[in-house]
């Protein structure tokens, strides 16, 4: 029997929201030149509205895992979308600075349990063969859409107004909420979908069962001893986590301040700022497309996870960093394209990488794993937010905000350099799980 292929048009509507996701969630940055003009507003004001987001992130993001893990990502995601996608609806109604800031704290709560959700579908649908490949797949949305979103917020806010810009874009989640929910399945052996020959693929055995979703959902979350110290205590996670906190405040610091640096340093309108930051996306979304592949590969033909994981994200990080030293002594607008673009790219390369490595380590607490990691990317970005804003308007000037992204990237590689090992967490599981099965 020849196996269907269901998982990647799973893979390609988790694809679609979490550009949907991140066009939502950035496109108040590309208008921010526009409001923070019609409203008033300081810098200060401005890293307040766009931390915000991060504020209610924070908060859900964490919950948003257990969520996930308890009543899985087919009903979460079409709840979650469909209210976020209502907060942006409510962004065009905005008529003052804290109408702005609440609507964007409402995004962040609802959109809280979105990676989460993306994580526990990789785990539960895809064999460990190509988790990363389809991770890579899925995230690629993410730089794709802040590679579009720039010159899709420009012209929909020339056709319709800012206002009309942010209506178009809240009706996209309304639409993707049902056809979610009507074409997925928390498992894949509750799928009419899924033939036997892919069942067994995904599960990597001979032998599958089709049980009741309440019976494989029980199953699947047993609660086993040593759980929380375990995802709280592991060096392998905490250092995944710290540098999923440097990347957070990568992805944040450009996402949200880009636009204004183009602004206030080349005086570039709305139009030239989507022309301009198209290239550190795209280039972005190559490389995250291309990590995923190759730690793929160096998986299979190894069978080394910190080959595979670990050396491909601390390179990355690194490559960030040094790239982002020439924007600090040229002023010109062709070495801040390069240097942005390459460190936007690298920085954004391993980012398949971090879910991967929570899956690898503890596939039956997945979204819960990405919860905690997501944490610490919302707090990130609640400081990028708020600290670069701090740093400006103390400073009048960028250029401590590049040296501290530096800063933080360095931490990050010393961190996995040092602790970062999923081969011995691996195992350790294996060690334990031959134990359950012996006794």
């Amino acid at each position: 029997m020849l196996k269907t292929n269901y998982r990647w048009f799973i893979i390609f509507m988790v694809f679609i929201i979490t550009m949907v996701n991140y066009v939502d969630r950035s496109a108040i940055a590309f208008a921010m030149p526009l409001l923070s003009k019609q409203f008033h507003m300081t810098p200060e004001d401005i890293g307040l509205t766009l931390g915000a987001f991060n504020v209610g992130y924070a908060v859900m993001v964490f919950i948003g895992g257990l969520m996930v893990d308890r009543w899985g990502s087919r009903k979460i995601w079409m709840i979650t979308a469909l209210v976020w996608s209502l907060s942006i609806l409510s962004t065009a109604a905005a008529a003052s600075f804290a109408m702005l800031y609440t609507v964007r704290l409402i995004l962040g709560v609802t959109e809280g349990p979105n990676f989460p959700a993306l994580n526990r579908v990789v785990g539960d649908w895809l064999p460990g063969k190509e988790r990363a490949l389809a991770l890579g797949n899925a995230l690629v949305g993410v730089p794709l859409a802040l590679a579009f979103g720039g010159l899709i917020v420009a012209f929909l806010a020339n056709l319709f107004t800012w206002r009309g810009m942010f209506v178009v874009l809240g009706a996209l989640g309304i639409i993707w909420a049902p056809i979610w929910y009507f074409y997925f399945r928390d498992f894949p052996e509750n799928s009419r979908k899924v033939n036997d020959a892919e069942l067994k693929y995904i599960k990597e055995s001979d032998k599958v069962s089709r049980d009741s979703e309440k019976e494989i959902h029980r199953q699947s979350h047993a609660s086993k001893p040593g759980m929380w110290k375990f995802l709280l205590t592991n060096p392998t996670l905490l250092s995944n986590d710290w540098a999923f906190f440097v990347f957070g405040y990568n992805l944040f610091f450009f996402m949200g301040w880009l636009p204004t640096f183009l602004n206030t340093t080349y005086h570039m309108n709305l139009t030239q700022v989507g022309s301009f930051t198209f290239l550190p996306w795209i280039t972005a979304a190559v490389m995250l497309y291309l990590v995923g592949i190759i730690s793929n590969r160096i998986l299979k033909s190894t069978g080394k996870y910190r080959l595979a994981r670990s050396h491909p994200l601390w390179i990355t990080q690194l490559l960030g960093a040094i790239c982002l030293l020439p924007i600090l002594y040229y002023h010109s607008v062709g070495v801040a394209l390069l240097s942005i673009s390459l460190c936007v790219g690298f920085n954004m390369a391993p980012n398949s990488i971090f879910y991967a490595v929570n899956i690898d380590i503890i596939k039956e607490r997945s979204g819960t794993a990405m919860g905690i990691t997501d944490l610490f990317f919302a707090v990130a970005g609640l400081i990028a937010a708020t600290l670069t804003g701090f740093i400006i308007q103390v400073s009048g000037s960028f250029q401590g905000a590049f040296v501290l992204v530096i800063v933080l990237n360095i931490s990050s590689v010393i961190g996995v350099i040092l602790f970062h090992n999923p081969d011995r967490e691996n195992n350790r599981t294996q060690v334990t799980q031959s134990k359950e099965l012996a006794s």
